[in-house]
């Protein structure tokens, strides 16, 4: 083990590995060079390796390095390493005594001009490699910021000149495509002026705060022990935009330096604007998946402006199990699971575990720091496969710490890992090339959006058991690092996967990410209001070019007239389950109308004032129908949603102000149901 100690307070682990040599180049300072002959690793075989890493660690096994450290200081770093090799070693043993199946992602070099191209592709603009004039890439690189463009046109310039190089086919000059003059496209940028959080920017506005109160901003900080300074986070600008003010020669540190104390995390607040505030959930798939498009190109906008490369890895692609519960893709499992529960997004297997340790484990001593019985663990593993689904597992026989080895396995089987095998690296980056914890919490951000919905909605499951955990330190024994150190491992060394040297260096590096992950978790599931103006703006370019382009249609002009014509004798809906546009088209200004097909009472128009919140108009349904809603709506959370107009569909923060929701998106309709799960 090496390590390099600046202060009582700080740690940064640098390199281990069993089969590496005893100084690595580079290292300034090497504890493995120190130890005494009669203390050397091959000596002390006998010892499990997590115990022989500890004495490393200690002064039992080596000379006190040059700088002091008190013994209480010692004995920290010691036992919170201890638990991140120790986590190595039990997923290692499980891997060799067959209980997981150690299929490897095998990593293939990509040829040159490939990588830029999959990154086209993965942002939403294949178009700029097929040449086709599609309507969902145009409409994209209208909405880029100058920095997210500048992004795409680094990217797309590398793509052509490769092919040109490689004279594969004849490559369009970017003057076709973009109508410029110049040899590199020029992309029109929209302004980087604030947006409100939900809406599109309008003349002359500027976002308006509210008062702090107990409800009006969302605070991911420290507990009561902990520093009351804390900083505001602004989604109003995109994250590359703001970062450019920054010295273009900063140079960032070579080896960072974590504090393992919950003070030394800062305590940020997202303050809500008008518009409220909108979870991952609260939107619909397909503009979810714009949210995903724009991530990319927000990311790599981002890394540029910091001076960091954006690496990705690019992993042939492992067929996993078609059934089964472990080892199973995300998507096919979910698949499965569905058949039994429609609508799941969390696996059930998993979601059981997690139930399974919340009612039982989390005041559990060393809950998953202390492993299970292997042998145990492994039964209970073919019994699952063999029982779930029939509802016929015992779960009373499992004890916490092999739920807990249970959970641990599940996530490293995944045949990809939860976090993806592509993003990986930026992960490790964002730690190891950006110092601020506000940058890296920023980047750490746009990758959370990037992943795919079954990905995020299992480790958002997984993050708030782990953040239970943490809370109940008092009882079990586990503080946030001690959760970083154990879970570390199964997120970043996965599927059984031999630790390269590279994966022991970032040991303390992937316990900062979990940490970061866990303690700011209410930040990461909240989409950043920027790129929902974006995903708006994107939706009325779509629009405007399917109007121009049904113009020319003379089928669609002849059935809109008869669609006109049935629109001049209209009848009221019976039920109000659907509600035609023209119920609409004659409402006032300010005025709107709110359909609330599970309640008695089914619509309603309301006068809207610059007080009006989401709150009100539910709690003004909610007096009218409380004598005769509907036997279907009892118990179920109601939310007011927008949908249509610039938007897909859109669950509305209950704190949102309806003024300026109904200005930026005047064409959408608005209804109360209940919140999607």
């Amino acid at each position: 083990m090496t390590m390099e100690m600046k202060d009582s307070g700080s740690v940064v682990l640098t390199a281990y590995h069993p089969h590496s040599p005893a100084r690595i180049p580079g290292m300034e300072q090497s504890f493995v060079q120190d130890i005494p002959p009669s203390h050397s690793p091959t000596s002390r075989k006998s010892l499990p390796r997590c115990r022989r890493i500890n004495r490393m660690l200690s002064n039992e096994s080596a000379p006190p390095p040059a700088f002091s450290r008190s013994n209480s200081q010692a004995s920290m770093d010691s036992t919170s390493m201890e638990d991140f090799w120790c986590e190595v070693e039990s997923i290692k043993e499980s891997s060799e005594d067959g209980s997981e199946e150690a299929t490897l992602l095998e990593f293939r070099p990509a040829d040159e001009g490939e990588l830029e191209a999959e990154w086209l592709q993965d942002a939403g603009l294949s178009t700029l490699i097929s040449g086709a004039e599609e309507e969902d890439g145009q409409a994209l690189l209208s909405t880029l910021t100058r920095t997210q463009a500048a992004a795409v046109q680094k990217r797309y310039n590398t793509y052509t000149q490769t092919l040109r190089k490689k004279n594969k086919h004849t490559v369009r000059d970017v003057r076709d495509i973009f109508g410029t003059n110049d040899s590199s496209p020029t992309f029109e940028t929209v302004p980087v002026s604030p947006v409100p959080s939900n809406g599109i920017q309008l003349p002359g506005q500027k976002p308006v705060w509210k008062s702090v109160s107990s409800n009006s901003c969302l605070d991911c900080g420290l507990d009561k022990s902990s520093p009351s300074v804390t900083e505001e986070l602004s989604y109003e600008v995109s994250f590359s935009e703001s970062i450019t003010v920054l010295p273009k020669t900063q140079e960032w540190p070579k080896n960072q330096r974590f504090r393992k104390e919950d003070s030394a995390l800062p305590k940020f607040v997202v303050r809500k604007s008008r518009f409220g505030l909108t979870e991952v959930g609260d939107l619909s798939a397909e503009d979810m998946k714009k949210i995903r498009y724009l991530s990319l190109i927000e990311l790599t906008a981002f890394y540029d402006a910091l001076g960091v490369e954006l690496k990705r890895n690019r992993a042939e692609r492992v067929r996993g199990r078609e059934n089964g519960l472990f080892g199973v893709p995300l998507t096919i499992l979910l698949e499965n699971d569905q058949k039994k529960v429609p609508g799941v997004k969390v696996p059930l297997i998993f979601q059981k575990l997690l139930l399974k340790l919340e009612e039982t484990g989390l005041e559990t001593e060393g809950i998953l720091r202390v492993p299970g019985s292997a042998s145990r663990v492994k039964n209970l593993h073919q019994e699952l496969e063999a029982k779930f689904y029939e509802d016929t597992f015992d779960w009373d026989q499992v004890r916490n710490n092999d739920a807990a080895g249970l959970l641990k396995m599940f996530i490293r089987e995944l045949p990809s890992p939860l976090f993806t095998v592509e993003y990986l690296p930026a992960f490790i980056t964002l730690v190891e090339k950006i110092s601020k914890i506000k940058l890296q919490l920023q980047a750490l951000h746009l990758l959370i959006m990037l992943l795919p919905e079954a990905n995020r909605d299992t480790a958002k499951a997984f993050l708030q058991f782990l953040k239970k955990v943490v809370a109940n330190e008092g009882k079990n024994k586990m503080n946030l690092w001690n959760v970083s150190m154990i879970v570390a491992p199964n997120l970043f060394i996965y599927k059984g996967k031999r630790a390269n040297q590279q994966e022991m260096q970032a040991a303390a590096t992937t316990a900062h990410i979990v940490r970061l992950l866990i303690r700011y978790q209410d930040i990461l599931w909240t989409v950043p209001s920027f790129l929902i103006s974006q995903v708006r703006k994107m939706n009325e370019a779509a629009m405007n070019n399917s109007k121009r382009q049904l113009m020319f249609d003379k089928g669609v002009r002849k059935l809109l007239r008869r669609k006109t014509m049935e629109r001049e004798r209209p009848e009221r809906p019976e039920g109000a389950v659907t509600f035609p546009p023209y119920l609409q088209s004659d409402i006032p200004e300010g005025v709107v109308r709110v359909y609330a097909p599970l309640h008695s009472k089914v619509s309603m128009a309301i006068q809207l004032n610059s007080q009006t919140k989401a709150k009100d108009i539910l709690a003004r349904f909610h007096c009218e129908n409380s004598r005769g809603s509907s036997q279907n709506m009892r118990g179920q959370i109601q939310s007011l949603h927008e949908i249509g107009g610039n938007i897909g569909q859109h669950c509305l923060d209950p704190d949102a102000y309806m003024l300026d929701v109904y200005r930026a998106n005047p064409q959408a309709e608005w209804v109360i149901k209940p919140k999607a799960s």
